[in-house]
């Protein structure tokens, strides 16, 4: 399973995806409105894009299902749900789509009913129950065929009180799966740390929920079956302005930015070009690329999608791309607490046993290729650049699908599929992960 985001149309179009490695995929992001109607985030072609997703899909016989939300997209999820005629309205409207598109499933994407998500969000103490109270009225709407998702985060839906509810079974009879968000743990920072910890295998981690094992033990302790939670994984990494060789275990709490910040800034490359904001972006770009004229020869700077060097998102294709990634061919940098060695031991200390790992990305251009143990998850860091990449690659996913095959989960769900490479060595990886390659 993976994401499609329009945003990643003109250089990634429906025609790309490769459904021989991907039975669903998630179609990001309709909006609710305040009435409860759904719109689009920004982008005119996404009614065309999604139709021509579903025609490849049911092609190859594969699935496609619209998220509805995201990060910029849940403002209103508090208000529709509160109320009966909320909750009618809304999922009649989602019920149109269903139907106008071809699909196969919805997946709801709030983010979060009875927490803070992005500025200006809606919240009410009982939005848990008001949440599964509409997903009644929505399984009730669509038809009997059509799946029904959640993506969530690595702890179950908020009670009134703000903590983790202790039972979410009632939400098991009307989701088919939940999406366990395990990514954006950290995000950039000058002490860096992981952004998608397999466990937290030291024992010493402040966000010690935050990790693909945590998150399986509390969703299951509270009632969800296992067979019926798939793992996030992401395609992406994070930039961070710092000289540190080791990623962090302690710090301050996660900052929500991740894919949800990748939506942000694509909907704005769109709308706000020429704005102070874009024009900003475009200064901080000329100036990054001054500071890559002072590195040594053959060495370089890793930039996000704005160009700039100091923080943000990079996804896995772009280090590539970049140059700091090679294949390990014996000519790129692997730091001595990292490898396949390192990977397959702490897999088995983690109970979790590794296959052969294959497809190791090596750093080069100036990054040496870091292991922080307590993660399972690798990172790049370049004394001269001074920058940190905290980031997954084809080992840690790999590790990260065992593990849900393993606790007999349903699979995993990639955050986005267009940060795999034209070779889809992320994808591959978690096939094999899955036992499926």
């Amino acid at each position: 399973m993976a994401y499609y985001p329009d945003w990643a149309a003109d250089a990634f179009p429906p025609e790309k995806v490769d459904f021989g490695r991907f039975d669903w995929i998630d179609f990001a992001f309709a909006v609710p409105d305040a009435q409860g109607n759904l719109t689009w985030d920004g982008s005119d072609d996404a009614p065309d894009l999604l139709q021509r997703l579903v025609t490849r899909a049911h092609q190859a016989g594969k699935n496609v299902k619209l998220s509805v939300g995201g990060w910029t997209g849940s403002r209103y999820f508090s208000g529709a749900a509160a109320s009966p005629e909320g909750r009618t309205a809304l999922a009649s409207n989602i019920l149109a789509f269903y139907q106008q598109f071809n699909l196969d499933g919805i997946d709801i994407d709030w983010e979060y009913p009875a927490q803070d998500g992005n500025e200006g969000n809606l919240v009410r103490p009982d939005d848990s129950a008001n949440f599964l109270a509409f997903l009644q009225v929505l399984r009730a709407t669509l038809p009997p065929g059509a799946k029904i998702t959640a993506a969530t985060q690595t702890v179950p839906f908020a009670g009134p009180d703000g903590d983790p509810m202790g039972d979410v079974s009632e939400f098991a009879r009307v989701l088919d799966w939940v999406l366990l968000m395990n990514y954006d743990t950290w995000g950039s920072s000058d002490a860096p740390g992981p952004n998608a910890p397999l466990s937290d295998a030291c024992n010493n981690s402040t966000q010690g929920s935050a990790s693909a094992l945590a998150a399986l033990r509390a969703w299951t302790a509270a009632g969800f079956p296992a067979s019926q939670l798939v793992l996030g994984v992401p395609s992406y990494g994070y930039i961070s302005r710092s000289s540190a060789s080791l990623l962090r275990t302690r710090g301050m709490p996660p900052r929500r930015t991740g894919r949800l910040g990748r939506q942000r800034r694509a909907g704005r490359r769109k709308r706000d070009a020429g704005t102070p904001h874009h024009l900003l972006d475009l200064l901080g770009a000329v100036v990054d690329k001054a500071k890559n004229k002072l590195l040594p020869p053959g060495q370089t700077l890793v930039t996000n999608e704005d160009g700039g060097t100091d923080d943000g998102q990079v996804q896995f294709r772009e280090l590539v791309q970049q140059g700091v990634l090679q294949p390990d061919d014996g000519t790129g940098t692997i730091a001595t607490d990292a490898g396949p060695d390192v990977a397959r031991s702490d897999a088995v200390r983690m109970s979790v046993e590794s296959a052969e790992p294959r497809a190791v990305f090596a750093g080069t251009s100036g990054f040496a290729r870091g292991w922080d143990l307590c993660s399972s998850t690798p990172f790049l860091h370049s004394d001269a650049a001074r920058q940190v990449v905290a980031y997954d690659d084809p080992v840690s996913l790999e590790m990260k699908a065992q593990l849900a095959r393993e606790a007999g989960m349903r699979g995993v769900n990639m955050f986005d599929v267009h940060g795999d490479t034209d070779e889809w060595d992320l994808a591959d990886a978690l096939l094999r992960g899955l036992g499926a390659k």
